[in-house]
Protein backbone atom coordinates (compact mmCIF):
# COMPACT_ATOMS: atom_id res chain seq x y z
CA UNK A 1 0.00 0.00 0.00
CA UNK A 2 2.94 2.28 0.80
CA UNK A 3 4.22 2.02 -3.20
CA UNK A 4 0.65 2.81 -3.93
CA UNK A 5 0.60 6.64 -2.02
CA UNK A 6 3.78 6.84 -3.20
CA UNK A 7 3.08 6.32 -6.84
CA UNK A 8 0.13 8.29 -6.42
CA UNK A 9 1.53 11.63 -4.87
CA UNK A 10 4.70 11.37 -7.64
CA UNK A 11 2.44 11.19 -10.19
CA UNK A 12 -0.56 13.57 -8.72
CA UNK A 13 -0.24 16.32 -11.45
CA UNK A 14 0.19 13.44 -14.60
CA UNK A 15 -2.94 12.06 -13.14
CA UNK A 16 -5.29 14.83 -12.60
CA UNK A 17 -4.15 15.86 -16.75
CA UNK A 18 -5.23 13.05 -18.12
CA UNK A 19 -8.11 13.00 -16.40
CA UNK A 20 -9.14 16.57 -17.10
CA UNK A 21 -7.72 15.56 -21.00
CA UNK A 22 -10.43 12.65 -20.92
CA UNK A 23 -12.71 14.88 -19.41
CA UNK A 24 -12.10 17.63 -22.59
CA UNK A 25 -12.45 14.88 -25.36
CA UNK A 26 -15.80 13.08 -24.32
CA UNK A 27 -16.87 16.99 -23.37
CA UNK A 28 -15.82 17.81 -26.55
CA UNK A 29 -17.41 14.56 -28.66
CA UNK A 30 -20.81 15.77 -26.81
CA UNK A 31 -20.85 19.10 -27.95
CA UNK A 32 -19.75 18.21 -31.23
CA UNK A 33 -16.92 20.39 -31.38
CA UNK A 34 -14.51 19.78 -34.43
CA UNK A 35 -12.07 17.68 -33.96
CA UNK A 36 -9.06 19.64 -34.67
CA UNK A 37 -9.92 21.82 -31.68
CA UNK A 38 -9.93 19.07 -29.82
CA UNK A 39 -6.90 17.92 -30.62
CA UNK A 40 -5.27 21.13 -30.35
CA UNK A 41 -6.66 21.30 -26.80
CA UNK A 42 -5.30 17.98 -25.77
CA UNK A 43 -1.60 18.81 -26.99
CA UNK A 44 -1.80 22.11 -25.19
CA UNK A 45 -3.24 20.40 -21.95
CA UNK A 46 -1.22 17.53 -22.72
CA UNK A 47 2.38 19.41 -22.48
CA UNK A 48 1.54 21.89 -20.13
CA UNK A 49 0.36 19.28 -17.85
CA UNK A 50 3.56 16.92 -18.53
CA UNK A 51 1.08 14.23 -19.34
CA UNK A 52 3.01 13.25 -22.67
CA UNK A 53 6.17 12.29 -20.34
CA UNK A 54 4.54 10.86 -17.86
CA UNK A 55 2.86 8.02 -20.18
CA UNK A 56 6.59 7.62 -21.08
CA UNK A 57 7.70 7.12 -17.20
CA UNK A 58 4.43 4.89 -16.94
CA UNK A 59 5.27 2.55 -19.69
CA UNK A 60 8.79 2.50 -18.55
CA UNK A 61 7.48 0.85 -15.19
CA UNK A 62 6.62 -2.26 -16.84
CA UNK A 63 8.76 -4.84 -16.08
CA UNK A 64 11.35 -6.16 -18.53
CA UNK A 65 9.40 -4.91 -21.71
CA UNK A 66 8.46 -1.25 -20.73
CA UNK A 67 12.17 -0.11 -20.00
CA UNK A 68 12.83 -1.10 -23.95
CA UNK A 69 9.46 0.71 -25.39
CA UNK A 70 10.00 3.82 -23.64
CA UNK A 71 13.77 3.67 -25.39
CA UNK A 72 11.84 2.73 -28.66
CA UNK A 73 9.32 5.28 -28.31
CA UNK A 74 12.10 8.09 -27.48
CA UNK A 75 13.95 7.26 -30.47
CA UNK A 76 14.70 10.70 -32.83
CA UNK A 77 14.13 8.08 -36.06
CA UNK A 78 10.58 7.13 -35.22
CA UNK A 79 9.87 10.41 -34.62
CA UNK A 80 11.31 11.96 -37.72
CA UNK A 81 9.95 9.35 -39.69
CA UNK A 82 6.34 10.10 -38.01
CA UNK A 83 6.21 13.87 -38.41
CA UNK A 84 7.59 13.22 -42.10
CA UNK A 85 4.66 11.08 -42.55
CA UNK A 86 2.29 13.41 -41.29
CA UNK A 87 4.01 16.16 -43.95
CA UNK A 88 3.47 14.02 -46.86
CA UNK A 89 -0.21 13.21 -45.71
CA UNK A 90 -0.86 17.12 -46.12
CA UNK A 91 0.09 17.40 -49.18
CA UNK A 92 -0.75 14.08 -50.32
CA UNK A 93 -4.67 15.40 -49.17
CA UNK A 94 -4.23 18.66 -50.43
CA UNK A 95 -3.83 17.08 -54.04
CA UNK A 96 -6.97 14.78 -54.01
CA UNK A 97 -5.28 11.80 -52.72
CA UNK A 98 -7.00 11.01 -49.37
CA UNK A 99 -7.76 6.76 -50.43
CA UNK A 100 -3.56 6.51 -50.52
CA UNK A 101 -3.13 8.62 -47.89
CA UNK A 102 -5.11 6.49 -45.89
CA UNK A 103 -3.44 3.09 -47.27
CA UNK A 104 0.32 4.68 -46.93
CA UNK A 105 -0.45 5.84 -42.67
CA UNK A 106 -1.53 2.31 -42.14
CA UNK A 107 1.47 1.09 -43.49
CA UNK A 108 3.90 3.50 -41.57
CA UNK A 109 1.90 2.75 -38.57
CA UNK A 110 2.22 -0.97 -39.24
CA UNK A 111 6.29 -0.19 -39.86
CA UNK A 112 6.73 1.75 -36.57
CA UNK A 113 4.67 -1.15 -34.66
CA UNK A 114 7.63 -3.39 -36.25
CA UNK A 115 10.44 -1.64 -35.64
CA UNK A 116 9.26 -1.76 -31.89
CA UNK A 117 8.69 -4.87 -31.54
CA UNK A 118 11.54 -5.95 -33.54
CA UNK A 119 14.02 -3.60 -31.08
CA UNK A 120 12.04 -5.43 -28.08
CA UNK A 121 12.62 -8.60 -29.55
CA UNK A 122 16.72 -7.83 -30.40
CA UNK A 123 17.08 -6.51 -26.89
CA UNK A 124 15.46 -9.60 -25.20
CA UNK A 125 16.89 -12.28 -27.01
Amino acid sequence: MNKAKQFLSNYRDAIITWLVIAILVQLGFYLSVDRDIITFVVVIVGILGQAFAALIAWIGLIPIVGPIVAQVLTLPFIWLLNGVGYLVSIVAIKRGYSKEVLNYRVITVILLIGITLGYILGKLI
